[in-house]
């Protein structure tokens, strides 16, 4: 049985306090912006020569310098609520795709990842603490003290308001606020419910030393959380993500989307199991499977990379303005974050953990994962914040807030894994796999 670390709960509690810290040094200077401040940097942002809009919004409206203002105050006061997005988003992501991915073990009745799945359980089981987050942050748009999502405005499903905008109203069917937050609880409760039902069930089939029928309990449920979660992720992402900039939208966004968070969660699988193999708990875990996580790593940051290549080329070959837009304002304002993220998520795992035996290496794999998650929490930080904070980005406020709320959410994070790992008996010795994962041996 495992035991939380008292020197690693020490230091998740400071990551979080001094996330918090920041966070809060962040929203205080955020709140101190002043009017003539947040005029300085639109003029500076023009006088640059940078015109190209963030954000479809800008295009539709009165286009005078009252309403550009107002679109800038807007936009500087997003900062705070769009870092703790990012962050939400992400890990309750992650912890998500850690469920997929363990259930696709059962589902596929694979031998050889067996001992690792309660790693995978306690990854997910962050899925309600992120879920809660992003719940608060719904439910501040949804009142109006927010406004991270500009389809929210009422005034412009309004044919009547100078602000009317055609393409929002006609998509007002599925963007409008109830329907919006019912489906936020749908995905939240929806998968916290298979996360706990599935620890429960994987318990049972311990307990009672791997009985057919409730082994074939486990499949069900793994079957149905995969079901559950390739609908929900994709409309998760429509909602939480997409929905940011709602003139815009991809058929190749959800899968691009899913497939970062994916990728993370190997990538913390990965972490975890060798942090418990370092500490003496997880003697079983051997060279074949970091092997075999090493393979999952690079072959979901190569699908990332052709889902990203697709996705930019299609909307480049086709240059329909309300499209390229999206990249635009990316190119033009985040060129230190949007391209470079390609080195960190394709070229580094593509050089390095190409070779098969590099994938038995400890300290590179793990390295390669922590590049890993760092590289795809920058390309979630390139999904929200060109739309809901523009060009205001570079600056000290976002700067705390962004390190601030990343630190405190993954301080939470490794919390809440490692007092789950505490709670689960880390050989599942009763699943009729557990054998051949213990004597697995990669065969090249």
């Amino acid at each position: 049985m495992y035991s939380f670390s008292p020197k690693l709960r020490l230091y998740s509690i400071i990551l979080i306090v001094v996330g918090l810290v920041l966070f809060a040094a962040g929203f205080a200077l955020n709140k101190g912006i002043d009017d003539t401040t947040i005029t300085h940097w639109m003029e500076a942002v023009h006088s640059g020569g940078h015109d190209n809009p963030t954000h479809s919004s800008e295009l539709v409206g009165p286009q005078d310098h009252a309403a550009h203002l107002e679109h800038s105050k807007m936009q500087v006061g997003n900062q705070p609520l769009a870092a703790l997005h990012v962050a939400a988003v992400f890990l309750f992501g992650v912890s998500c795709a850690a469920l997929f991915f363990y259930s696709i073990q059962h589902a596929a009745h694979a031998g050889w990842s067996i001992i690792v799945t309660r790693v995978m359980e306690a990854v997910a089981s962050f899925i309600p603490y992120g879920g809660a987050i992003l719940l608060i942050i719904v439910l501040l748009n949804a009142f109006h003290m927010g406004h991270l999502f500009h389809w929210m405005d009422p005034s412009l499903t309004d044919p009547k308001d100078p602000n009317f905008d055609v393409i929002i109203y006609e998509k007002s069917k599925f963007l409008n606020v109830p329907f919006y937050v019912v489906r936020t609880f749908i995905y939240v409760i929806g998968a916290s419910f298979f996360a706990w039902k599935l620890k429960q069930v994987s318990k049972k089939v311990d307990d009672t030393n791997g009985d057919r029928k409730v082994y074939a309990s486990l499949y069900n449920w793994s079957v149905g959380y995969i079901a559950f979660f390739g609908f929900a992720s994709a409309a998760w992402a429509w909602d939480w993500l997409m929905s940011i900039d709602p003139h815009w939208y991809s058929t190749l966004y959800i899968w691009y989307s899913m497939v970062s968070c994916l990728s993370t969660a190997v990538a913390a699988i990965i972490l975890v199991a060798v942090y418990l193999k370092k500490k003496g708990f997880y003697p079983q875990f051997n060279d074949n499977h970091l092997h075999d996580l090493g393979k999952f790593l690079f072959a979901t940051s190569m699908l990332w990379t052709y889902l990203w290549f697709c996705q930019f080329m299609l909307y480049w070959y086709a240059n329909v303005p309300e499209e390229v837009n999206y990249f635009f304002g990316r190119f033009e304002y985040y060129a230190p974050t949007f391209l470079p993220m390609l080195i960190v998520n394709f070229l580094l795992p593509l050089l390095i953990l190409v070779s098969s035996s590099i994938k038995r290496n400890y300290k590179v794999v793990t390295t390669m994962a922590v590049i890993v998650i760092f590289g795809h929490w920058l390309d979630y930080f390139n999904m929200v914040m060109p739309g809901t904070v523009g060009p205001y980005w570079n600056n000290l406020p976002t700067l705390l807030l962004t390190v601030g709320s990343f630190a405190a959410v993954v301080g939470l994070f490794v919390f809440v894994v490692f007092t789950a790992l505490t709670k689960l008996k880390l050989m599942p010795t009763g699943n009729p796999f557990f054998h051949e994962s213990e004597i697995y041996e990669y065969p090249f």
